[in-house]
Order: C-alpha cells, then sequence, then structure tokens
C-alpha cells in the first residue's frame, strides 16, 4: 500500500477540524461530498444521498466548510473550489491515512473532488461525479446569478432569497413531491458562499483529461445550473468513462446501486491490476 505524507499545513488541518462529519459502514474507503447551499441532512431530506444503503462502503461524509453543522466564515475565498479542495485533502490524510479513497459527489462537491484529483491523483480509487455544475463556456452566466443571489441575500434574508425560488421548474428527473427547504448557510455566510462559487471554475480540460482514475458522471436533464453539457464534456475528457443521463426520477433512484457498482469494480480491478480505465460492466440502468 501506498503512503502519502501528510501536505496539509497547519491551517488546513484546523480548517478540516472544523468540518462536521459521519462514518457510517465497512468495507472500500468512500468521501462523499453534498453541492452549494445544502449539507448531509438536506441530502437526506432531498432524497440525494448518493451511498444511501450500500453495503460494503466505509463512507465518511462531511459537511463542507460554512454549510450543515461546520464552522464558516463571511470571506468569499474560504469558499472557492479551491479552498474546498484543500479541506478535501486534509480531511482525507486525518481520516483516511495512507489510503485511496472513492470519491463520490455532486454538484460543488463534483468540482472539489476533480479539484483535489487534479491535485493529487494518487488519492482517488475512483470518482462518481454526480449533476456537474456549469464550468468553462457556461460558467460566467452562473456567476453572475450568484452574485445576483448574493445581492438579494444581504438586502431581503435567506428566508426572503428561499422563497423567492419556490416556484422555480425542477429538473424532471428531480423527486416531485421532494420538500422546499432553506438553504443549509447561515444567513450571515450565505452571501459569501455565493461569491466563492461565483469565483470559481473548474480545472483547465487539459488538466481533467490527464485523469487516469475510473470515473463514473450522473447527470439530469433541464437543469441550466448542472448543465448535460458540463458532464458530456467530462466524460469526453476523461479516458474511459461511463456516463448516464436521467429525464425521469427513477433513474436517479438508482444511482446509489450505480455508484456501489462503480465502486466494486474499481476495487477489483485495482487488485487484479487491470490498470484504471473505468470501464464498467453492461445492464447498469439509466437513461444513456
Amino acid at each position: 500500500m501506498s503512503v502519502w505524507k501528510t501536505r496539509a499545513s497547519g491551517e488546513e488541518r484546523a480548517r478540516a477540524a472544523g468540518l462536521a462529519l459521519d462514518k457510517r459502514g465497512r468495507g472500500e474507503p468512500v468521501v462523499q461530498l453534498h453541492g452549494l447551499t445544502s449539507s448531509r441532512a438536506r441530502d437526506e431530506t432531498l432524497r440525494l444521498d448518493l451511498t444511501a444503503g450500500r453495503n460494503g462502503l466505509r463512507v465518511l461524509r462531511y459537511d463542507a466548510f460554512g454549510h450543515g453543522l461546520s464552522a464558516g466564515s463571511t470571506s468569499p475565498a474560504d469558499y472557492e473550489w479551491d479552498t474546498l479542495a484543500d479541506d478535501l485533502l486534509a480531511l482525507l490524510d486525518a481520516e483516511f491515512p495512507g489510503r485511496r479513497v472513492h470519491g463520490v459527489g455532486q454538484s460543488m462537491g463534483t468540482a472539489t473532488l476533480l479539484t483535489a484529483a487534479v491535485r493529487d491523483p494518487s488519492r482517488f480509487a475512483s470518482l462518481s461525479l454526480g449533476i456537474p455544475p456549469t464550468a468553462w463556456d457556461t460558467r460566467a452566466a452562473q456567476a453572475a446569478d450568484y452574485e445576483d443571489s448574493a445581492v438579494f441575500v444581504e438586502r431581503s434574508g435567506r428566508s426572503a432569497f428561499a422563497e423567492s425560488r419556490r416556484d422555480l421548474p425542477l429538473p424532471p428527473a428531480a423527486e416531485p413531491d421532494r420538500p422546499h427547504m432553506l438553504p443549509d448557510v447561515r444567513e450571515e455566510w450565505l452571501p459569501a458562499a455565493f461569491r466563492g462559487a461565483a469565483a470559481s471554475d473548474l480545472p483547465a480540460r487539459e488538466e481533467i483529461a490527464a485523469l487516469r482514475i475510473p470515473t463514473l458522471v450522473l447527470a439530469w436533464t433541464e437543469d441550466a445550473s448542472h448543465p448535460e453539457s458540463s458532464a458530456r464534456e467530462l466524460h469526453r475528457l476523461v479516458s474511459g468513462s461511463r456516463i448516464y443521463v436521467a429525464s425521469r426520477p427513477e433513474p436517479v433512484r438508482e444511482w446509489p446501486a450505480m455508484i456501489s457498482k462503480h465502486i466494486e469494480c474499481a476495487a477489483a480491478a485495482a487488485i487484479a491490476g487491470e490498470g484504471a480505465d473505468g470501464a464498467l460492466p453492461g445492464g447498469i440502468p439509466g437513461d444513456s
């Protein structure tokens, strides 16, 4: 087994120590990351806990900086994807020292995983990338929306912001009866979280194309914040990756099983020395 030296600075370790987390299950080491304004608890309520009910996994879940029960700040730089990747790598040093882990994320969590994987690809045994966010050519418009959101919260508050979003259409693959929820970020931190996201983008295409990590991409349709184009571009860039695009809720309910199978196959390939091309067997449910 390879052993990594602890790279995290004292400041990064201190930030990681302020992250609320839990571990569940036994088996392959997994780290699971949520999206912007969400948390472990919020994902459970929205039925987006991507490793829920799966056996054979030792899952580390945590609330990102400023989210859920974790510590936060009013500095936008603390919420940029590069900084969140620092947190992730420091947390892995503390919780899974000397071990490669399977990364599972969605939206901001997907962005954090990719940023960390480009920086230290040897740290990851596989990647499962849920609903990738806007990136590259589509990022500027999303950044402008985040700045508008930050200003709205500063002027009118978190509850009013959430209410203003109540009637926005859901992607057709989202659960139609899911509850309307407040952002799981404290009101005084929420503008900074939006501005940190606005200042962020995925790593350069050529950096992502250099990754040789078994990768599964999970997307859904008709979501401007998580466009299918981002998912398909990641699939194009990462050699051997698989992609599934859902247009109905039923395939999304299969995502935890698909992720579990992806991890199982990646772990088996690593043991057998078959490389890291990310190939998966056929017969996994999905729309495409």
